[in-house]
C-alpha cells in the first residue's frame, strides 16, 4: 500500500502522465489503460495526473473528472496517485480535490493561480484560504514559466507550519532556488522535494531532493528509476552512463519549435510505441510526418522501438 504522505516524504519517480485523447473532449480509454500499466511496469513510485504534461488547463472539467476516476480505479492503491487541481477558479480547485479524494487519490497538486498574477502576500493568503478546504495532502507546484508567479522562498518558509502541505515540485530549472528549498525543508523532514526538469534529477538528489516528476518517464520510466536509484547510492559511474542516455532522449524535446514541443514529443513517442494516441488538446496539434520521423529516429537510437 501507499505511504501516508503526511508522515513520510514521497520519494522516487512520479511521472507526470500525459492525457491520451481520442478527440477534443474524449479520452483514448484503451490508451489510458495501456499507459498506466506501461508506467507502473517501469517501477515508478507514484503517478501525477492533470499537470502540465497532462494538458490540464486545456481539458474540460468533465473530462478531468473522468480521467481521475479511471486512473484511480485502475491503479487501485498500488502506488500514490497525485491529482493536479490548479485552476483560475478557487471553487473549481476545491471541487476537483473533493472528487479526487472520493475517487481514491492520495494527494493533490496546486500551482500558483495563473492569469491574474498574485503578489507573494496575496499568494500566501490564497494558500491559507484554500489548503484547509482541499480534501487531501497538498503538494505545491512551482512552475513560473507557465503561471508567471513563483513560490518565493519566503512564502515557502511561511507555509511550513501548514501540516497539510506535504512538499513541493519545482519546475523552475533553477538549482540555486532548489538548494534554498532544501535548506528550508530541513525544518520539515516529512516534506517531499521533487524536481521537474529531468536533466537535473541526479543533481537535485545529491542536493537533498527526494525524487523527480519527469515527463520522459511516460515512455521510458525505467531509465528514470535507474538514474534516481544510482544517484541515491552515490554510484557516479552509473549516473554518468544513464545521464548520457537521458540527454540523448532529450533530443525529442528539441524536435518542435515552440514550448508545446515537449508535450508533442512525449505524445508522439507514446504513439510510436503503440501505447496511446498522440491527439493534442487544442489549441495545439500533433507532430506531422517530418517531426514524427525525427522522433522515431531518436527512439530507435535508444533501442526503444521494436
Amino acid at each position: 500500500m501507499y505511504l501516508d504522505l503526511l508522515k513520510h516524504p514521497l520519494r522516487g519517480i512520479v511521472p507526470p502522465m500525459v492525457t491520451p485523447l481520442k478527440s477534443r473532449d474524449e479520452l483514448d480509454v484503451p490508451g489510458v489503460e495501456r499507459l498506466v500499466e506501461h508506467i507502473l511496469a517501469g517501477g515508478v513510485h507514484g503517478l501525477f495526473i492533470l499537470g502540465t504534461s497532462g494538458e490540464a488547463p486545456s481539458l474540460s472539467y468533465r473530462l478531468r473528472r473522468e480521467l481521475v476516476e479511471r486512473v484511480c480505479r485502475q491503479v487501485a492503491g498500488r502506488l500514490p496517485v497525485l491529482v493536479g487541481v490548479t485552476d483560475t477558479s478557487f471553487v473549481e480547485s476545491v471541487n476537483l480535490a473533493q472528487f479526487a479524494a472520493e475517487a481514491g487519490a492520495q494527494a493533490v497538486v496546486i500551482a500558483t493561480p495563473y492569469y491574474f498574477p498574485a503578489g507573494q502576500p496575496e499568494l500566501l493568503e490564497y494558500l491559507e484560504h484554500i489548503v484547509p478546504e482541499l480534501a487531501l495532502p497538498v503538494y505545491l507546484y512551482n512552475m513560473p514559466m507557465m503561471t508567471k508567479v513563483p513560490f518565493a522562498p519566503e512564502t515557502i518558509q511561511s507555509v511550513l507550519q501548514m501540516k497539510q502541505i506535504a512538499g513541493i515540485k519545482d519546475s523552475s530549472g533553477n538549482l540555486e532556488y532548489f538548494a534554498q528549498l532544501v535548506a528550508i525543508a530541513r525544518q520539515r523532514p516529512d516534506w517531499g522535494l521533487l524536481v521537474g526538469p529531468e536533466h537535473l534529477l541526479a543533481e537535485t538528489v545529491k542536493l537533498g531532493g527526494t525524487g523527480g516528476v519527469n515527463g520522459g518517464a511516460n515512455f521510458y520510466p525505467r531509465l528514470f528509476v535507474d538514474l534516481y536509484e544510482a544517484a541515491c547510492r552515490g554510484d557516479q559511474a552509473r549516473v554518468d552512463l544513464l545521464q548520457a542516455r537521458l540527454l540523448q532522449l532529450g533530443g525529442i524535446y528539441q524536435v518542435g519549435k515552440h514550448a508545446s514541443a515537449v508535450i508533442k514529443g512525449m505524445k508522439c513517442s507514446l504513439s510510436l510505441l503503440g501505447i496511446c494516441s498522440d491527439f493534442m488538446a487544442e489549441p495545439f496539434t500533433r507532430f506531422r510526418s517530418p517531426e514524427r520521423e525525427r522522433v522515431r529516429t531518436i527512439l530507435a537510437g535508444l533501442g526503444l522501438l521494436p
